[in-house]
């Protein structure tokens, strides 16, 4: 199934809101299966926590996470500590495919009991829950930032704690402190001070309820939906000023491509707004180390705003749910883009016209639907297989219709 996507843009204006951040539901997610008193309001209703919010309730002897990634990693780090317990954890093709095994690594260095069913460093996995007491390890810093918080989400329940030694320049750190935020929001003693996380060990924590920010990764399709606009004001709920999600960062990245935030303390809503008269840049330069998530967005924006972009801080891209520097080189270059890649780099050519009616491959990867949908300003565009994003955001095609998109199934 595909949906063609056309819009006339003219002015436009709503008020919504936005599930809860999957990255933080899904920590405290682990969190809450290690202490029961842990209670969770505006949890994301993304496939992923859906998926892992089923086994972290009933944890079975089989596991199939499907094209869950932080599920496969966060629950191969807390299956490991269930003693007496075996399980075997797998996951979609593209799964079977991602490497683990650095995580793998470090969990058996520190005592853990895991192997590999199939292919070496690959899912499936088999683990034998184990009491695992903790301690230091290192770390190489380039790896994603998702092997060490599921290391850091178990740490306190480990005897000895963990200290985590990290080598060279560090990956998506605004993730890592955001898992470290939510420990210490829960009691937990911790620090992260230049290379070096340290986890005190916890057994208990005191009674608590979390609610969970808005989606801030979910945002940045609108914040794209305002560039590309004549002129639109977007209110989209419910956002903090002080955000632990390293995505607040949309908000500084697209003053650049003309659209302003205004932080509403009365609704707790974010306000984005076209900004008047705006010159568009010539090109935009941004390191994306600490937010490869967004760039799938900016650089279709900076396509569809015939803006010459160079992106570096992107070889995480290369092991999500696909190749996503390769995908976005491909289906660009099929709208007319001159698009050019390294192993950790996007650079895209400004561009002043756009190809009508071209079919955009979505390769399973619910970013390359959202990424690309706001095209449809400019161009009709048609989006395959585009259920692929309730992997993260159910509601995007409905709230996409509350902003007079048309969408036609094919």
């Amino acid at each position: 199934m595909s949906y063609l996507i056309n819009h006339n843009n003219s002015r436009f204006s709503n008020s919504f809101e936005i599930s809860g951040s999957k990255s933080e539901s899904n920590r405290l997610l682990i969190l809450q299966s290690i202490y029961k008193n842990l209670k969770i309001d505006n949890l994301s209703n993304s496939d992923d926590t859906v998926v892992l919010n089923k086994y972290v309730n009933n944890l079975e002897e089989y596991i199939d996470i499907h094209h869950a990634g932080t599920a496969m990693r966060f629950l191969t780090a807390l299956l490991s500590i269930k003693k007496n317990n075996e399980f075997i954890i797998t996951g979609s093709e593209r799964m079977k495919n991602r490497p683990i095994k650095i995580l793998v690594e470090a969990l058996n260095d520190l005592g853990a009991n895991i192997s590999y069913k199939d292919k070496e460093g690959f899912p499936p996995l088999l683990i034998k829950g184990k009491e695992i007491l903790g301690g230091e390890i290192s770390l190489s810093s380039q790896i994603s930032s998702q092997y060490i918080s599921a290391l850091m989400l178990i740490a306190p329940i480990l005897k000895k704690g963990l200290l985590v030694n990290l080598e060279g320049k560090i990956t998506s750190k605004p993730y890592l402190d955001m898992t470290l935020s939510i420990l210490k929001k829960i009691g937990v003693k911790c620090y992260f001070e230049k290379n070096i996380i340290s986890i005190e060990p916890n057994s208990k924590v005191n009674d608590s309820l979390i609610s969970v920010e808005s989606d801030w990764s979910s945002v940045s399709y609108f914040y794209s939906i305002v560039a590309m606009s004549k002129d639109s004001e977007l209110e989209i709920g419910s956002f903090h000023e002080f955000s632990i999600q390293g995505d607040i960062k949309l908000s500084e990245i697209y003053t650049k491509l003309g659209v302003t935030t205004e932080f509403l303390k009365s609704s707790s809503k974010i306000l984005l707004k076209k900004t008047k008269n705006f010159v568009v840049p010539e090109n935009i330069h941004l390191d994306l180390t600490e937010n490869p998530d967004i760039a799938q967005t900016i650089a279709v924006t900076c396509f569809g705003l015939g803006v010459k972009c160079d992106l570096f801080g992107l070889h995480t891209l290369k092991i999500k749910e696909t190749d996503r520097l390769e995908a976005l080189k491909i289906e660009l270059s099929k709208l007319g883009a001159d698009v050019k890649i390294t192993e950790n780099s996007f650079h895209l050519s400004s561009s002043s016209s756009i190809n009508a009616d071209i079919s955009i491959e979505t390769y399973n990867d619910h970013r390359m639907a959202m990424a690309f949908a706001p095209l449809a300003l400019l161009t009709s565009i048609k989006i395959n297989n585009p259920e692929v994003v309730s992997k993260s955001y159910k509601d995007f095609w409905k709230d996409l219709r509350s902003l007079d998109f048309n969408l036609t199934k094919l």
